[in-house]
C-alpha cells in the first residue's frame, strides 16, 4: 500500500496546486452578486473557464461538458491507479442507460442528453440497446440495462427501472474502490449510497408510504442498512439512525422535512455532508485520496456553474439561487 501511496505524489501535488483555481464561496457569491449575467460569467475566467458571457443555456452546458470529460480523460491518463477514476465514470454510464430507455418509451431521440464522460461509447450503448446485445457491454452494466428495460416494458415505471440502475451503478462504483484499495473512496461511496436512502425514506414519510414500499426504493451497500432504515418506522427513530454519522445535521433536518416542513434545507444538509467527508482530504499529504477529493470537487463544480449561470440568465434571483447552492470544496 505504501508503494501505490508513493506512486500518488506528483499527481497529489499537481492537484493541491489546482484547488486554488477551483471555484469557491467567495468566487461563487461574487458571481450571485454581480449586476446580470454577463458579469457573473466573466468571472470563471479565474477559474480557467472560457468567456461565457454570449452563450445560450445549451452552449453553457456543452462548455461543462466538455470541460468535465478533459478533467477525467486527463486524470485516466495520469492515475496511477484507474479504478477510481472508474468510479467516477461509472453513474455517466447509467446515466446514459436511463436516459435511452426512457427515450424509447417516449419514441423520442435521447441524443442531447447523453454524455461521453462514461467507460462506454454512447454509439456503443445505443447498438447494445437497439440489438439487444447486452453481452457486449461490462457484465454489471449490460445485465442492468437487460433487466431495466423488461421491468419498464413490463410495468411502465421508470421509478422501479431506475432503482435496478442505480443498485447495479452503487455495486460497480464500489467494486472499483475495492480494486483501487482505496478505504477513502469506499467511504464516499457508502456516504453517497446513505445520503440518497436518508432522502428516500424521508420521501416516503412525507407520502405517508409505508414500510414496504420504502424497501422497495432503498439502495443495499450504504453503512446503514436497507433493512433497518425501512424498520426505523417513524422520523425520530430514522434521525436516529444518522445520529453518529456525517449526515446528523441533515438527518436532523429530515425530521422535520417528513412531517411536512421544506425539503430544500434537508437535501442542501445531505449534500453538504458528501462535501464535508471529503474535505477530509485536505489534511493528507497525498494519496489516492487527494484524486478522489479533487475528481468529485470538480462535479461538484460544475454543478454550481450550472445553477449559477443557467439561474442568472433565466433571471432567477440571486438570492433564490444562493438558497439551493451547496457547500464547494475549494
Amino acid at each position: 500500500m505504501a508503494n501505490k501511496r508513493d506512486a500518488y505524489l506528483c499527481l497529489s501535488a499537481m492537484l493541491r496546486a489546482r484547488e486554488p483555481q477551483l471555484l469557491n464561496a467567495e468566487r461563487a457569491q461574487r458571481m450571485l452578486d454581480a449586476p446580470g449575467f454577463e458579469e457573473a460569467a466573466k468571472l470563471l475566467t479565474d477559474c480557467g473557464y472560457p468567456d461565457m458571457a454570449q452563450m445560450k443555456a445549451d452552449e453553457i452546458e456543452q462548455t461543462l461538458a466538455e470541460r468535465r470529460n478533459a478533467v477525467l480523460g486527463e486524470m485516466a491518463s495520469l492515475a496511477p491507479d484507474k479504478s477510481i477514476v472508474t468510479a467516477f465514470r461509472v453513474k455517466y454510464d447509467y446515466h446514459n442507460v436511463k436516459a435511452i430507455l426512457k427515450a424509447a418509451a417516449m419514441d423520442s431521440d435521447p441524443g442531447r442528453l447523453l454524455t461521453a464522460a462514461g467507460r462506454v461509447p454512447v454509439e456503443k450503448l445505443l447498438s447494445a440497446y437497439q440489438e439487444s446485445r447486452y453481452v457486449e457491454l461490462p457484465s454489471v452494466l449490460g445485465k442492468a440495462m437487460e433487466e431495466a428495460r423488461t421491468v419498464l416494458a413490463r410495468t411502465a415505471n421508470p421509478q422501479m427501472a431506475d432503482l435496478i440502475l442505480d443498485q447495479a451503478c452503487y455495486e460497480e462504483m464500489k467494486a472499483a474502490a475495492k480494486e483501487a484499495e482505496c478505504p477513502f473512496l469506499e467511504g464516499y461511496v457508502q456516504l453517497l449510497i446513505d445520503s440518497t436512502n436518508l432522502k428516500s425514506a424521508v420521501r416516503t414519510l412525507r407520502m405517508h408510504k409505508d414500510a414496504d414500499f420504502l424497501q422497495s426504493v432503498l439502495l443495499s451497500g450504504g453503512t446503514v442498512s436497507d433493512s433497518r432504515i425501512a424498520a426505523a418506522g417513524d422520523r425520530e427513530a430514522l434521525a436516529g439512525l444518522f445520529q453518529n454519522s456525517k449526515l446528523a445535521e441533515a438527518a436532523a433536518l429530515g425530521a422535520d422535512a417528513a412531517a411536512g416542513g421544506r425539503m430544500t434545507a434537508f437535501e442542501k444538509a445531505c449534500d453538504n455532508a458528501v462535501t464535508d467527508y471529503l474535505k477530509d482530504a485536505k489534511l493528507i499529504g497525498f494519496g489516492p485520496e487527494t484524486l478522489v477529493a479533487y475528481l468529485a470537487a470538480v462535479e461538484g463544480e460544475t454543478t454550481a456553474v450550472r445553477m449559477i449561470l443557467t439561474g442568472r440568465l433565466a433571471g432567477i434571483a440571486p438570492d433564490t439561487i444562493r438558497e439551493r447552492l451547496r457547500d464547494l470544496y475549494a
